[in-house]
């Protein structure tokens, strides 16, 4: 599936239809609300600073500024740079994932055998492309509403993702950023729900009531 791109220096939102992606500009100020229409769904957010692609909001050094693998409300999203690039300003849900990289072709193929399976690794790279952003650019995601744990042994338990509809993420930009997300294409386990639905991509000057 073809993405859309949108730039937008003022308020815009944009729905993201199950397993596709898409991308737009944010200005520093400005908030990022990645919103669950129908629950349960997954979104794998990238960003890069607008004016020098170099940087990029970076899962690993996020983890390492926060001393920890999980997210919460008040916490920032670092670049490779060591720099916070997103504010959390609001999370009605409270599990998201700081590990796992986006699903690809190499994924569906190794372990299910699948060719031609949507991936959200492409949809991202589809999506970032008319900003001159190559697939080897494309940063490892912060999976939003993902729900992976891992327990006392270091093993990966996947759950389903607990967001409802309506939940949201609300972040706020730091610098002028390129904001990319997938709804993520992953249907061969029950991680988004056994089913795969649209998530809203909404930028705004303001915070959102």
């Amino acid at each position: 599936m073809v993405s859309e791109v949108h730039a937008s220096r003022g308020d815009h939102e944009i729905q993201i239809p199950p397993a596709s992606a898409r991308a737009i500009e944010a200005t520093a100020g400005s908030y990022v609300t990645v919103i669950d229409l129908e629950g349960q769904q997954i979104g794998d957010f990238v960003a890069l600073n607008a004016t020098d692609f170099r940087e990029r909001v970076s899962t690993c050094h996020t983890r390492s500024a926060l001393g920890r693998i999980y997210v919460r409300e008040g916490d920032q999203l670092y670049s490779n740079r060591r720099r916070p690039l997103f504010e959390i300003v609001e999370d009605r849900v409270g599990v998201h994932d700081l590990t796992i990289a986006a699903c690809d072709t190499y994924l569906y193929a190794q372990r299910h055998g699948l060719t031609d399976h949507p991936s959200c690794l492409d949809n991202l790279t589809n999506a970032l492309a008319p900003f001159g952003i190559d697939a080897w650019q494309v940063p490892e995601p912060f999976n939003i509403f993902q729900n992976s744990k891992i327990d006392a042994e270091g093993n990966y338990h996947f759950e389903t993702a607990r967001s409802r509809p309506g939940d949201r993420l609300v972040l706020r930009a730091l610098l002028d950023v390129v904001v990319a997300v997938s709804s993520c294409a992953y249907d061969l386990s029950s991680i988004n729900g056994a089913r795969l639905t649209p998530l809203l991509l909404r930028i705004s000057a303001d915070r959102p009531a």
